[in-house]
């Protein structure tokens, strides 16, 4: 067993070498400061290891932050793609569905508009990937906006439909009597020479030919306004309201088939075809006004005549240069 050496100090008074012996406090001082030294030299290397190397903990951090990163740009990407379907709604609904209903577009400004909230994104700040998450934020929020106005729009436009297809079956749409082979048109709408004065006359309507009692027709849904039993001008004559600025007259009738005030449907029939009034002969005077001016009746056949049978029409109403009333 090797011994420690001892250690020796020269004393001058003796002129010799003294051994040298450590009190009990200075053999702990210089254990403390061996201790110390240990934990200052532990310290540095552990701080140049976490430095240069990661510790099972931290790779694990850092892949589950590769792996949100990465379902942070693909639900980017997806939103992407679902904001392309969002802007082709958006163009269906402005140029196509609002067009046939005839409904002003939703401006452009209410469609993009921002998100309120001045500090809206600052609890989102001061992290390593703060950038895409806010920036993925902002898509989402902008998208819910999107979604939520189109979904409003889409709401208007079923109630838009709903009263487009009321008005569709109250615009007067066919004949106000059977007229196969249009045979029985007489005269059409426009300058005519009246029958009883002889003198060039404005026609404010359609005069259909057809033996006493034949069924007239309402020509679209509405409201029976007036039923009226006269001698003079219009003769027995009935009156439909039928919303959206529309209303017909029936003229010059033998008897009624409705009431004022009751509902018709369009193909019911009101009345029948006299020569009441200012009439020379048994026909149907038949009168369409939009907004209380008269219009050409000629053009609200659509639901019966084929477009070969409306030229036809056209041509045989404006051949007769006489009205029947």
């Amino acid at each position: 067993m090797i011994m420690p050496k001892s250690k020796y100090k020269f004393n001058p008074e003796s002129l010799s070498f003294d051994k040298v012996t450590l009190g009990a406090r200075e053999v702990l001082l210089r254990l403390l400061a061996f201790f110390v030294g240990s934990l200052l030299v532990a310290g540095v290397y552990y701080l140049v290891f976490a430095i240069l190397f990661d510790s099972p903990k931290e790779k694990t951090l850092l892949r589950e932050i590769e792996q949100l990163t990465l379902q942070y740009e693909l639900i980017q990407r997806d939103m992407g793609n679902l904001e392309k379907v969002i802007v082709q709604l958006q163009e269906t609904d402005d140029n196509l569905y609002r067009t046939i209903f005839e409904a002003e577009p939703i401006p452009v400004t209410l469609r993009q508009g921002g998100v309120g909230g001045v500090n809206r994104y600052k609890e989102l700040e001061g992290f390593s990937n703060s950038n895409i998450v806010i920036e993925t934020t902002k898509k989402l929020d902008k998208l819910r906006k999107q979604i939520y106005i189109q979904s409003k729009s889409f709401d208007d436009l079923i109630v838009l439909a709903m009263k487009k297809e009321e008005m569709l079956v109250s615009i007067p749409a066919i004949l106000p009597i059977s007229n196969k082979d249009l045979t029985r048109t007489a005269s059409g709408f426009g300058n005519r020479v009246h029958p009883i004065y002889k003198i060039i006359k404005f026609h404010t309507g359609m005069d259909f030919t057809a033996p006493t009692g034949t069924e007239i027709y309402a020509t679209g849904n509405g409201r029976i306004t007036t039923v009226s039993s006269s001698k003079r001008g219009l003769g027995n004559h009935i009156i439909i309201e039928h919303g959206y600025g529309y209303s017909t007259v029936y003229a010059h009738l033998n008897g009624f088939k409705v009431r004022q005030g009751q509902n018709v449907k369009r193909g019911d029939v009101i009345g029948y075809v006299g020569n009441t009034g200012l009439s020379i002969a048994p026909h149907l005077h038949y009168e369409v006004k939009l907004n209380g001016i008269n219009v050409d009746p000629v053009n609200y056949y659509f639901n019966d005549l084929s477009p070969e049978e409306y030229e036809r029409m056209i041509e045989i109403a404006s051949k007769t240069g006489q009205s029947f009333d």
